[in-house]
């Protein structure tokens, strides 16, 4: 079979035309969700490698384990739908995949493990494409800056081409990839923008989640919806980025893990966080996250216990005692009620602002989270905006959790004070603690 038996306008649809063409040495594209990128893109990648003998691609992500449900499940997809599957040979360990009847390759890596990433290399012809997905996650330009310079790599024969492909959802207007490839147009660099209105294969179920976001949730709608750029104005959470921290071992006593858990089951999701704070730093990492709906008391003890946090002292919800109680007689005997009073939410947040927030790439949740939560118009009897009840959820497990921060003093931790918070008492939860 010959991919010119193929009817391609009838597997990719419409919208996407120029972006399959294009042979710019940067290919940029930011979409919103549904909107066909992530699978135009694996589809266009099978259809070049058969193409352009001699051609070979290099997939990277911030995180090397998150490959195997996205890009490398997305290229496989590909495969099946242009009918070649039998043409390929997959494997995960290592995670590749081959060409059989040329030898070309698709080889994974990510960010998280740079030797790996600056020894890509191949046998069989030229690794001269590169697709970055979810090109959002890499907080530091200069990461991808090296990765910029190694590959691709080498003089090509025609007809090849070289292309570095950036996929990504423009959760924030300030992150680098803007001010590169968007604010500062070079004739390199070609930029596309897709949305779900593109998407001819959504069902009306499907449509029917975005136009409920469209009428409840405007902000997230122009980014989720219409792929364009979330904004800065307005974040309840603005010093935050994108980062994976490496902490030495002779600052490890000045770092302390906390954890936050808020409640949902049908509108909202149940939020676990876990995150490192160092209070002399003023820096937070947020390391760890769940974030799912319809979990019940026994499938959200089973979660912490699978995340190897069942013994770590949890803050959860004080509004669902009954659900601490379960945990508690689940086997995570440590939750305990989170710290409610006046002014609890403003004040708290206050608290967080003064410290930097570092996120883990694969804590995706929190990262949408913070890109979304904004105060809204209605103010407070003292004239200070408050946060719209949205996008918050794993928002508010940071700042339960954050309660406890105010505990640990490093300097007088090691070998002479323990850090031991106190126990609130359930009668003590609405006292008005100040946080």
């Amino acid at each position: 079979m010959t991919t010119s038996h193929l009817k391609l306008s009838g597997i990719i649809g419409k919208g996407y035309s120029d972006y399959w063409n294009c042979e710019s040495r940067y290919r940029v594209l930011k979409g919103g969700k549904a909107s066909k990128k992530s699978t135009t893109t694996a589809l266009n990648f099978i259809f070049r490698l058969m193409k352009y003998k001699d051609s070979n691609l290099l997939v990277v992500r911030q995180v090397m384990n998150t490959h195997r449900d996205s890009t490398f499940a997305q290229l496989k997809w590909a495969q099946e739908k242009l009918g070649v599957s039998h043409l390929w040979q997959n494997t995960v360990s290592p995670m590749e995949m081959t060409y059989i009847p040329t030898g070309q390759k698709i080889l994974f890596r990510g960010f998280d493990d740079v030797l790996k990433l600056a020894s890509a290399t191949v046998s069989k012809g030229y690794l001269n494409f590169c697709w970055i997905e979810e090109a959002f996650e890499i907080a530091d330009e200069a990461d991808f800056d090296k990765l910029d310079l190694s590959v691709p790599r080498g003089s090509l024969p025609p007809p090849l081409f070289k292309q570095t492909t950036i996929t990504f959802n423009p959760w924030s207007e300030t992150h680098w990839l803007k001010k590169r490839f968007f604010d500062r147009p070079k004739q390199n660099v070609s930029v596309f923008s897709t949305n779900y209105l593109i998407n001819e294969f959504l069902d009306e179920t499907d449509l029917a989640v975005f136009e409920d976001m469209k009428q409840t949730n405007r902000r997230k709608y122009e980014v989720a919806g219409l792929g364009k750029w979330g904004i800065s104005e307005g974040l309840v959470f603005e010093n935050w980025q994108e980062g994976i921290i490496e902490i030495p071992q002779n600052e490890k006593d000045n770092w302390k893990s906390f954890f936050g858990l808020d409640y949902g089951y049908t509108n909202d999701p149940t939020a676990f966080i876990a995150f490192m704070a160092n209070p002399i730093k003023k820096e937070i990492y947020i390391f760890d996250e769940f974030y799912q709906k319809r979990m019940l008391n026994c499938d959200i003890a089973d979660k912490i216990k699978a995340l190897g946090y069942s013994k770590e002292r949890i803050r959860a919800d004080a509004a669902e005692p009954k659900s601490n109680d379960d945990l508690r007689r689940l086997g995570i005997s440590r939750i305990t009620p989170s710290v409610k009073g006046r002014d609890s939410i403003l004040n708290g947040i206050a608290k967080i602002n003064e410290y930097k927030i570092i996120v883990n790439p694969k804590c995706v949740n929190t990262v949408k989270e913070l890109s979304s939560y904004v105060y809204d118009d209605v103010k407070t009897e003292n004239g200070m905006r408050i946060p719209k009840d949205q996008n918050n959820h794993l928002c508010d497990a940071l700042r339960y959790a954050f309660y406890d921060v105010r505990f640990f003093h490093p300097e007088v931790s090691e070998g002479k004070k323990k850090y031991t918070p106190p126990i609130i008492a359930a009668k003590d939860i609405n006292k008005g603690w100040d946080i």
